[in-house]
């Protein structure tokens, strides 16, 4: 059933009117939704994508701590160094304390880290056929909420594992930060969830699939026209390597590609194959990244990470947008944009 931009409407009504009700005291008899209002709809009803350890496992990932030598064969001289960064390598076959990690690309085993286990967190699906009730946002962090906007962690409220999706019921206002009600008397400050808000397509936004990239929730949105189809947590451009806000377009890509940087710098990087990679802006894309589990934060040096299986899912989705047979290999565009200051 195709989404209406009636139904797209109540989405974006829904968020809206958790901050035009924001409040800055509680009344009397207490803020929030009631217990039987949350039960009728307890969690989002979205589907997440189904984790698949082929995809994950398709590559054994290895880190190097420190400056390393590639050779050209098992105790062959040095071919080229590399001083120390944050390295990670593909291993595709071991002899003994030799490594190959390409072709005529050899390394000494025991620089190598154990295997390197790509994060199991995946985005969802958003419903088609009816409006979500409530925002919906994804813990940052393990947490049990406070009984009351404000007030301390309650040892006895249910145990949340970060990454589970939760609605955002009702929203107060405490010392200039939101807290929000995720469940019975369980409230959280704003910084604890990263929300999915969907925006208005841009007028300069020209082409049926695209991408929407918040850089305050660190939440990637995938739409066809205004329906939003999917959604992820993302990890975009530290401050000091920031990811660009504006209208871009996917204008290459690759199912697997090596990045690097800062060569002899402390913040030098070497990423041999790095998979499922859009890039839309310069040297900035977005794209897989197993070797790190920290999404939802800020971590990267202007690209926008998504785990393998959501790098995956958006890589194969964007395809219908490339006319090939017609030459255009112009790909989604994508909105990057803050919805609010980040902190």
């Amino acid at each position: 059933m195709r989404f209406s931009s009636l139904l797209f409407s109540a989405v974006i009504l829904a968020t809206a009117n958790l901050q035009v009700f924001a409040q800055t005291v509680c009344p009397p008899d207490g803020c929030g939704l009631s217990v039987s209002a949350i039960e009728a709809n307890r969690w989002p009803r979205v589907q997440p994508l189904p984790i698949d350890d082929a995809l994950l496992f398709d590559r054994d990932y290895r880190q190097i701590e420190g400056a390393f030598s590639v050779h050209t064969a098992p105790n062959s001289p040095e071919r080229e160094n590399f001083g120390a960064g944050y390295t990670f390598l593909t291993v595709i076959e071991q002899s003994g304390e030799w490594t190959r990690v390409g072709d005529n690309q050899w390394v000494q085993s025991e620089i190598l880290s154990d295997t390197i286990a790509p994060s199991r967190f995946a985005g969802a699906l958003l419903p088609q056929d009816e409006a979500l009730p409530y925002p919906v946002a994804w813990t940052l962090w393990h947490l049990r909420g406070s009984r009351t906007p404000g007030g301390p962690e309650a040892a006895d409220n249910p145990f949340l594992y970060r990454y589970t999706r939760v609605y955002i019921y009702a929203t107060v206002e405490v010392n200039g930060y939101f807290w929000y009600q995720i469940g019975p008397d369980q409230w959280v400050h704003q910084f604890k969830v990263a929300k999915l808000l969907p925006v208005n397509k841009p007028e300069a936004v020209d082409t049926e699939k695209w991408v929407s990239v918040d850089l305050y929730e660190q939440v990637a949105i995938a739409y066809e026209g205004n329906r939003p189809v999917f959604a992820t947590l993302v990890s975009s451009g530290l401050e000091d390597w920031p990811t660009n806000e504006g209208v871009f377009h996917v204008y290459v890509r690759f199912k697997r590609t090596r990045m690097s940087g800062a060569y002899a710098q402390p913040d030098f990087y070497y990423l041999q194959e790095v998979p499922w990679t859009m890039y839309f802006d310069d040297q900035i894309a977005l794209h897989g990244a197993y070797w790190h589990d920290g999404f939802g934060f800020r971590r990267s040096h202007g690209c926008v990470n998504l785990t393998i299986t959501d790098a995956h899912w958006l890589f194969h989705w964007a395809e219908s947008e490339y006319d090939y047979g017609a030459g255009d290999m112009v790909g989604p565009a994508v909105f990057v944009y803050s919805s609010g200051v980040y902190n």
